[in-house]
């Protein structure tokens, strides 16, 4: 039994809760069930996979901090030149910061240490690497913890839901 996406009444995703947490809130009447697994509860409630709440809530906006971290879990751990998965990666200035290049979601990626230093100080267009996804901040702040949950085909579903996964 899993793990919930709850959307907002605007099908915003909001957070992830467990299940038991899921079906309190559509016994209450709180949301409404949008996608479920084929698992049964009861013979007529499936387990639900994805509820959307039935009223707006405001939620503050927050800002995903830019780490060495959080940009290896963007690119998947994965060079953004040649794919190489692994431990021996990098952070690459797309633009170099002697060209000034700055130090944002948009300019940073994933390499290895090989394609780093092929590319050295030039862009990848003058060492004719190409970069296989454009850089960019992630849509929200689930963004990591939904990227997650969607691995290995669990939770598909909410591919439908979510920008970016």
């Amino acid at each position: 039994m899993g793990k919930v996406l709850v959307l907002n009444a605007s099908y915003e995703p909001l957070n992830i809760t467990n299940w038991k947490r899921a079906v309190v809130l559509l016994m209450k009447g709180k949301a409404e069930q949008l996608e479920h697994e084929d698992i049964f509860l009861y013979p007529t409630f499936p387990l639900p996979s994805v509820i959307r709440l039935r009223h707006y809530v405001k939620v503050p906006y927050k800002d995903i901090p830019l780490t060495r971290k959080n940009i290896f879990e963007r690119d998947k751990n994965t060079c953004q030149y040649c794919s190489y998965k692994g431990d021996q990666l990098t952070i690459d200035h797309v633009t170099p910061r002697s060209r000034g290049g700055a130090d944002t979601w948009e300019n940073l990626v994933a390499a290895c240490v090989r394609c780093n230093i092929k590319k050295g100080n030039r862009t990848p267009k003058e060492a004719q690497m190409t970069l296989h996804k454009q850089p960019r901040k992630p849509y929200s702040s689930l963004h990591f913890e939904i990227a997650k949950c969607t691995k290995d085909n669990h939770n598909h579903e909410w591919r439908k839901y979510v920008i970016g996964i």
